[in-house]
């Protein structure tokens, strides 16, 4: 418990040390908070990346989050650029129907492949944030503001999950994996626009 409390007030740090620079880093920290919770398929990204760092426990707990978040800036810097990227919306609306299904097999994969898998999503969710910016942001706040959002959405996921766990006990491993089949479920019906 002390660990999620302490991850969140690190997360709205960046919110304390902004509110008494420029009103540019303010908004530009606003602006990038609310980009990755506009969205539907970036909201079940995010929680299904802290599910499948709860599901395979251990390092995975950080690992997985932080390989997401700072591949993210990857592609945050590649969309600043205007690097065209191919497909990052359909990218997008995929990573949670495969991050989600991911969290729900039988076989959990190896620590360097679901790294490797969120990462690879990452780029097209930091994309988006880079080619989507305002102009009259600021680049920092606005990157640390996505980034605390991020952080927030897969702690909620992983929260979510071992609280689930340690309320079912023995049913733990069949509530994680219903947790990613809802999860790519959701992103299958932001593909086919039912969602």
């Amino acid at each position: 418990m002390r660990f999620v409390l302490a991850l969140a007030i690190l997360a709205f740090s960046p919110t304390l040390a902004m509110a008494h620079t420029g009103a540019g880093d303010t908004m530009g920290f606003l602006h990038g908070f609310a980009h990755p919770l506009g969205g539907l398929d970036h909201v079940l990204a995010m929680l299904a990346v802290g599910i499948l760092a709860a599901v395979l426990g251990g390092r995975a707990l950080w690992l997985i989050p932080l390989s997401f978040l700072s591949v993210m800036l990857l592609g945050f810097a590649l969309g600043l650029l205007q690097v065209e990227l191919p497909l990052v919306e359909l990218g997008i609306a995929l990573s949670s129907v495969a991050i989600g299904l991911a969290a729900m097999t039988r076989h959990p994969l190896p620590l360097s492949a679901a790294m490797t898998l969120v990462a690879v999503f990452a780029v097209f969710h930091g994309h988006a944030h880079g080619a989507e910016m305002p102009a009259t942001t600021e680049g920092l706040g606005y990157a640390a503001g996505f980034l605390s959002a991020t952080a927030l959405l897969h702690l909620a996921g992983l929260a979510g999950i071992i609280g689930m766990v340690r309320l079912t006990g023995r049913h733990a491993r069949l509530v994680s994996r219903i947790a990613g089949g809802a999860i790519a479920l959701g992103g299958v019906g932001v593909l086919s626009g039912w969602l």
